[in-house]
């Protein structure tokens, strides 16, 4: 733990027990024996942090009905550019992740080119790796870039054999981003994870990132769309008015469905995982499955949007764009 150590926030010193630092908590990668991802303790968040002073937020030009995760090579602009141009009539927006185990473009630049390649861009900003100039800098930049949304996360921890030389910084935690960012003049999207400890108390979690700015909330995968009901229903009793999007994950061999399987928060149906793998056709079966499941989340009063996330394939980025692409156009069919 963080004997003695703190966090100043708005002039004020705040005591941190949190071993990432974090202010507003608790994070997505709690375990689910309730301990925290990085020590064998319980988190010190028995209840979500108030966020006190509402912040304005940023309002989204357009919610998109269809975000999708772009995958690339790492600092390659022309593979960036290829998978935004085959995803570009599937989708209303892409998400473009900030991964802990490879260097590429600094947030500002990805989101530059994929304005040139035609697509949305909504960029993921996590706190792990940039101390809060350094965010500050990437919030003007990729406003500057034309972002349409930045994701404000804390950021899991690293793993212990990724990059061991390298400091985690967690200056601040996503909750704190998402009001820089809606004061850079940002719309800010915000995680959630419906099935991370303490389940009952994730709803006013949300609401609280609302508090801070957060214009969209994004969800973690649920392995049930009734468990995305009962979140969103809880939410939005709670006083949530921000539109939500859901998560739809995509997978068509073994190896895409176990690169989502045992993170923290992220929860798969392993029927519906069973199912897709044991098909004649898995390909077909994963996009029929994901196309389904968007359908029944688009339903659900306060679902504005699905993300479709994922690798999809285990073969090369391309192979996995063309079969979210598949998806994001069935999913537009689906709704008209």
């Amino acid at each position: 733990m963080l004997a003695g150590a703190a966090a100043v926030w708005h002039g004020e010193v705040v005591p941190v027990t949190c071993p990432k630092r974090m202010v507003y908590g608790p994070c997505g990668g709690v375990r689910p024996d309730g301990n925290c991802e990085l020590v064998a303790e319980p988190c010190v968040f028995p209840e979500p942090v108030r966020w006190d002073a509402p912040v304005a937020p940023v309002p989204l030009a357009d919610v998109p009905l269809v975000l999708t995760d772009l995958s690339a090579p790492p600092a390659d602009a022309g593979a960036l550019a290829a998978t935004a141009a085959i995803l570009r009539d599937s989708c209303d927006a892409v998400l473009v992740g900030d991964h802990q185990d490879r260097v590429d473009f600094p947030p500002t630049m990805l989101a530059a080119l994929l304005r040139d390649a035609g697509v949305r861009p909504w960029i993921t900003l996590a706190c792990r790796d940039r101390n809060r100039i350094s965010l500050e800098q990437e919030l003007a930049g990729v406003r500057r870039a034309g972002a349409d949304a930045v994701l404000c996360v804390t950021g899991d921890a690293r793993a212990y054999d990724v990059r061991p030389d390298v400091t985690q910084v967690f200056d601040l935690d996503g909750t704190r981003l998402a009001a820089l960012a809606a004061a850079a003049g940002l719309p800010a999207a915000v995680p959630e994870t419906p099935t991370a400890p303490p389940v009952a108390l994730r709803p006013q979690r949300l609401l609280q990132k609302q508090r801070a700015g957060a214009a969209v909330a994004v969800l973690n995968h649920v392995a049930d769309v009734d468990g995305v009901a009962a979140f969103v229903t809880a939410a939005r009793t709670a006083g949530l008015s921000i539109p939500v999007i859901a998560s739809v994950v995509v997978y068509t061999d073994a190896a895409s469905a176990a690169a989502l399987q045992g993170l923290p928060g992220l929860d798969l149906d392993p029927r519906s995982v069973r199912a897709v793998l044991e098909a004649a056709d898995p390909v077909s079966a994963g996009i029929e499955a994901a196309v389904a499941t968007a359908g029944r989340l688009l339903a659900i009063d306060g679902v504005a949007g699905v993300n479709v996330s994922g690798l999809a394939a285990a073969g090369s980025y391309v192979d996995g764009a063309r079969i979210k692409a598949r998806v994001g156009e069935g999913i537009r069919m689906l709704h008209g």
